[in-house]
């Protein structure tokens, strides 16, 4: 799978999908919130939302969606740390008016005064519904933890006070310097009709403006992410809640490293199911939550795995210390055989569920493609991009020992860290358990 430079100038990574009468579109441009600058520290998330407000030929939000709605189109928009997507689902016969509609987005939106004004106020109670949600916000707290005041460690959604101050012309900037043909990648995967040359030839056409072509020469690349770390750190946000909310995880692999798929089956292992290790232990033997589940995140530099639980108050250092046990189990006793072979049965099976839609599956190469991307421009070399049949193949791979392996790697005390939401003004007590020996 390669990703094919057009005449445009932009990148294109086609699949096609057999016995499907749908197609998938998406749109990745490589910038996001580690772009950003401090004053401006939201901006990538609320140049996602005006994008939908109006260009010339389609002036309102209205005119943008009932197209798509009328086409009986699914579409929507995300930003990330890294890059930010655009992407609309419809019948294969609607490819055409799919790429017209989002090019005309990227292109030409016209950024108007008042739309801006108005969906500052949605972007405000976004960030409200976001701050009372600590389920979520959790992770965020997390990655500041991690990163610190740098862009890694701010939040995708901004500060209400750069939300309140920005203006048309910080937006004309943004778009100019990080958005262009250069830095955007198109993922057409499905039903793509009479082939890939009439494809190609529809993103020349539609993706081809002269203007797309001259942004991003003075584009801004994110500074590099300080990812050392020589003691435990914690960092408690308080709130006034009915339970507590956690996140404790380790540093981990950027998108370069083989190890980093060691590490998304170390995740499923310990907090990825409900037969997993973490949710057994914490929830069915002790009864201290009600959700609970590790993860992985890989950045094209950096990665973490994490924990996050929402527990009984008055038992999260429990919580935490079983957490810790369970990591340290990883590091002492190798995983049995039959264990190990259950999780990459159950990851097979949860991609084969995930990916038989075209939406899904662009999502799966579309963050490969990007990724790789960002990784040829800033290290100056690239991953393959694979398949998920080739995805499974290196699952099968990994060995009892690899998990032992990787997880002596990443579970040491000096890379512990620790975010908590909840009723807490001193950390000095998760500070002094946290550790592995």
């Amino acid at each position: 799978m390669k990703l094919k430079e057009l005449n445009c100038g932009l990148k294109l990574l086609a699949v096609p999908m057999k016995n499907t009468n749908t197609v998938t579109a998406l749109i990745i441009v490589g910038t996001g919130t580690k772009y950003e600058a401090k004053e401006t520290n939201g901006i990538s998330h609320f140049l996602e939302h005006m994008f939908f407000k109006g260009t010339k030929k389609r002036p309102n939000n209205l005119a943008i969606s009932s197209e798509l709605d009328g086409m009986g189109a699914e579409f929507n928009a995300f930003t990330t740390k890294e890059f930010t997507g655009f992407w609309v689902k419809s019948e294969n016969k609607n490819l055409k008016s799919i790429l017209d509609i989002i090019s005309d987005m990227l292109i030409n939106s016209q950024f108007s005064a008042a739309e801006i004004d108005r969906e500052r106020g949605v972007i405000l109670e976004e960030i409200n519904m976001y701050q009372d949600s600590p389920m979520y916000m959790v992770e965020d707290v997390f990655e500041n933890c991690l990163y610190g005041d740098t862009p890694a460690g701010w939040n995708v959604l901004g500060e209400k006070e750069n939300i309140t101050r920005l203006i048309r012309d910080d937006f004309i900037k943004y778009v100019h310097s990080q958005y262009g043909s250069r830095n955007t990648i198109v993922c057409l995967i499905g039903n793509l009709g009479s082939g890939e040359a009439q494809v190609e030839k529809l993103v020349n056409k539609y993706f081809g403006a002269d203007n797309f072509k001259k942004w991003g020469g003075n584009f801004n690349e994110k500074p590099a992410v300080l990812d050392k770390q020589e003691q435990p750190q914690t960092k408690v946000h308080y709130k006034e809640t009915d339970q507590a909310h956690l996140a404790l995880g380790v540093r981990t692999f950027g998108y370069g490293r083989k190890e980093k798929t060691i590490v998304k089956m170390i995740s499923i292992i310990l907090g990825g199911s409900m037969s997993s290790r973490i949710w057994s232990n914490l929830r069915e033997r002790h009864g201290l939550g009600y959700y609970v589940h590790t993860s992985n995140e890989t950045y094209s530099d950096v990665g973490y795995l994490v924990t996050r639980a929402g527990v009984k108050i008055e038992e999260i250092t429990k919580a935490i210390t079983i957490i810790l046990s369970e990591y340290k189990r990883m590091v002492d006793s190798l995983v049995e055989k039959k264990e190990l072979q259950r999780t990459k049965d159950l990851l097979r099976g949860r991609l084969a569920l995930q990916l038989e839609t075209s939406d899904n599956l662009a999502e799966w190469y579309g963050r490969q493609a990007i990724l790789n991307h960002t990784l040829s421009r800033t290290a100056k070399k690239t991953e393959k991009i694979i398949a998920p049949a080739e995805y499974v193949k290196e699952i099968e791979k990994i060995t009892v020992a690899d998990i032992r392996r990787v997880a002596q790697q990443i579970f040491i005390n000096q890379h512990l860290n620790l975010a908590i939401i909840g009723p807490f003004k001193d950390k000095s007590k998760f500070e002094t358990i946290l550790k592995l020996n």
